[in-house]
Protein backbone atom coordinates (compact mmCIF):
# COMPACT_ATOMS: atom_id res chain seq x y z
CA UNK A 1 0.00 0.00 0.00
CA UNK A 2 1.28 3.61 -0.87
CA UNK A 3 -0.06 6.67 0.70
CA UNK A 4 0.50 10.34 -0.69
CA UNK A 5 -1.15 13.39 0.78
CA UNK A 6 -1.42 16.79 -1.50
CA UNK A 7 -0.81 19.77 1.23
CA UNK A 8 -2.51 22.02 -1.99
CA UNK A 9 -6.12 20.04 -1.51
CA UNK A 10 -6.20 20.18 2.55
CA UNK A 11 -7.91 21.95 4.27
CA UNK A 12 -6.67 21.41 7.72
CA UNK A 13 -9.39 20.22 8.94
CA UNK A 14 -7.56 17.29 11.40
CA UNK A 15 -9.10 14.51 10.61
CA UNK A 16 -6.22 12.38 9.55
CA UNK A 17 -4.63 13.17 12.59
CA UNK A 18 -7.50 12.49 14.64
CA UNK A 19 -7.80 9.09 13.08
CA UNK A 20 -4.28 8.05 12.97
CA UNK A 21 -1.81 10.26 14.64
CA UNK A 22 0.53 7.99 14.94
CA UNK A 23 0.53 8.57 10.50
CA UNK A 24 -0.52 11.72 9.94
CA UNK A 25 0.78 14.87 11.33
CA UNK A 26 -0.39 18.85 10.75
CA UNK A 27 2.56 21.16 10.17
CA UNK A 28 3.25 23.93 12.80
CA UNK A 29 3.23 26.69 10.18
CA UNK A 30 0.13 25.78 8.05
CA UNK A 31 -2.06 23.27 9.30
CA UNK A 32 -1.07 21.04 6.65
CA UNK A 33 -1.28 17.44 6.49
CA UNK A 34 2.12 15.59 6.41
CA UNK A 35 2.88 12.17 6.83
CA UNK A 36 5.41 10.66 9.70
CA UNK A 37 5.65 7.55 7.85
CA UNK A 38 6.65 6.37 4.19
CA UNK A 39 6.14 2.83 4.83
CA UNK A 40 3.07 0.82 6.30
CA UNK A 41 1.92 -2.18 8.13
CA UNK A 42 -0.84 -4.63 7.53
CA UNK A 43 -2.71 -3.55 10.51
CA UNK A 44 -2.46 0.08 9.45
CA UNK A 45 -4.50 -0.45 6.19
CA UNK A 46 -7.78 0.06 8.02
CA UNK A 47 -7.44 3.02 9.49
CA UNK A 48 -5.03 4.69 6.19
CA UNK A 49 -8.29 4.01 4.08
CA UNK A 50 -10.96 5.60 6.87
CA UNK A 51 -8.73 8.82 6.96
CA UNK A 52 -8.87 9.07 2.94
CA UNK A 53 -12.40 8.53 3.29
CA UNK A 54 -12.79 11.07 5.87
CA UNK A 55 -10.62 13.87 4.67
CA UNK A 56 -13.11 16.41 3.39
CA UNK A 57 -10.37 18.29 1.10
CA UNK A 58 -9.51 14.63 -0.59
CA UNK A 59 -5.76 15.52 0.10
CA UNK A 60 -5.12 11.60 1.27
CA UNK A 61 -4.59 9.06 -1.49
CA UNK A 62 -4.33 5.34 -0.64
CA UNK A 63 -3.09 3.13 -3.53
CA UNK A 64 -3.74 -0.46 -3.01
CA UNK A 65 -0.78 -2.74 -4.53
CA UNK A 66 -1.25 -3.59 -7.61
CA UNK A 67 -3.37 -0.77 -8.37
CA UNK A 68 -1.83 1.94 -10.40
Amino acid sequence: MKVSVDRDRCCSSGMCVTNAPDIFDQDDDDSLVRLRQTSFQPEQFDVLRLAAELCPGGAIRVVEDGEN
